[in-house]
């Protein structure tokens, strides 16, 4: 039995927890998506509607920023800083992985190699500000008011869903690196 508590949730209703912030940002992402480009686009990385990568991020921030969740212009400054820092980390690894990044700020004024910009960087620091001191709260007393029994079935299915799709996915995806990584060396040596 694996004990692990997070603000007094147990591993359980953390891993809910987890997905129910995964699943708020993929909605979050369609919908500026939407906005941006003028489509509907699915922005995870798997074909589960959960972007996890806002279940990690809101993990890490709230045990970075903990100690300064009620200083409101730290936590904003820091939200933004650290946000960024690692939307940049995360295209770096997409790209040496994947060959790509699954985003592009290029036609964004104050853009970064089209990785990051100043207004998600700003967007990031109010979205720190918003969870901190209105939404987690009450995703908390969600995911703690819900029958144990149900929470511990739904988290495992999930878990064990995604964790299937994003093998399946991440799978796929090296391997057409790694496909045409091939092609491009096989048609240097051609040239050659």
């Amino acid at each position: 039995m694996i004990h692990y508590y997070f603000h007094n949730m147990d591993i359980n209703q953390f891993a809910f927890w987890f997905f129910l912030y995964s699943f708020c940002g993929w909605c979050m992402e369609c919908v500026v998506i939407r906005r941006d480009l003028g489509h509907w686009e699915n922005r995870g990385f798997a074909k589960m509607p959960f972007c996890v990568i806002y279940g990690v991020g809101t993990f890490i921030a709230y045990h970075l920023f903990a100690p300064i969740q009620n200083n409101y212009f730290a936590l904003y400054i820091a939200g933004a800083i650290g946000a960024t820092i690692f939307e940049y980390l995360t295209a770096n690894i997409m790209m040496k992985l994947f060959g790509e990044v699954w985003w592009n700020y290029e036609y964004k004024k104050f853009n970064y190699k089209g990785v990051i910009c100043l207004e998600s960087s700003l967007g990031w620091g109010l979205l720190s500000l918003f969870i901190f001191g209105f939404f987690n709260k009450r995703v908390e007393f969600f995911v703690k008011s819900l029958n144990h029994e149900f929470v511990v079935v739904i988290s495992s299915v999930i878990v064990i869903s995604y964790l299937v799709d994003f093998t399946y996915h991440f799978t796929r995806s090296v391997f057409a690196k790694r496909d045409q990584e091939d092609v491009v060396n096989n048609s240097l040596n051609d040239f050659v």
